[in-house]
This record gives C-alpha cells, structure tokens and sequence, in this order.
C-alpha cells in the first residue's frame, strides 16, 4: 500500500489540520489557519478554540475568510524560518494563509479581550 506525504511525517489526512477538500476552503482571521468552511464548523479552528466555531455557521462566516494569498504548510513549527516571518511558530501544524482579507468584527475582538488574546489583523 501507498503512504501518503502526511502519513509518512505523522499526520494523517483525517487529522482537522489539513483541509480535505480544495473547495470551500477558508482561513481564520485571527490565526489564518486554513481549512475547508464544513471543518471550521464541525471542529472550530484548532489555534482558537476561544472563538467557538463549533457548529455554528454565522460565527464560522464571522470568523473566517474565502479570501486569502497564498499557502504554506508549516510541518516543524520549532524549526520553521517561514513560521517565524508568517507569526505563526507557536501554532499547530497545518496549512496557514500568507494574507487573510478581512477583519473579525467588533463583538468578536471583544471576545478576544476577555480571553487576554491580543488580536493582529492577518492582512497585508
């Protein structure tokens, strides 16, 4: 039998890290996490579990985005030059967004702020 490219490095891709559709996908605003729009609702976003995506459709249209530039799989968050530059080294492995357009509305960044989160627009 055939291994996959993400079984052989430890992932399987059941794993909610990696989108299992290249259709629908979104990124999350606050980590730009990029999964497909039936993920982020049946399993939130893996970094932000703060934001409570789970199973709710207008916090998942709330706190994502369909439009995104560009894709980088970040494999070895410890070792990852490009997670460094893209801020996101201290995140789960996974496939991120290099810039999300949009920003997390007012109601949610609030959210955030009773959580201690800093929020930092992933736009560039």
């Amino acid at each position: 039998s055939t291994q996959s490219t993400w079984e052989f490095i430890g992932m399987s891709t059941g794993d909610s890290i990696v989108p299992d559709d290249p259709h629908n996908l979104r990124a999350c605003l606050c980590c730009s996490l990029i999964k497909t729009t039936r993920q982020f609702y049946l399993q939130g976003c893996d970094n932000c579990a703060f934001l409570s995506m789970e199973g709710d459709k207008e916090r998942v249209s709330d706190c994502t985005s369909a439009s995104f530039v560009g894709m980088v799989a970040m494999l070895d968050p410890r070792e990852s030059w490009v997670a460094r530059w893209q801020r996101i080294s201290k995140l789960l492995p996974g496939c991120y967004a290099i810039s999300v357009k949009g920003e997390l509305p007012e109601h949610i960044v609030a959210v955030l702020d009773e959580y201690g989160v800093q929020y930092l627009s992933r736009a560039r």
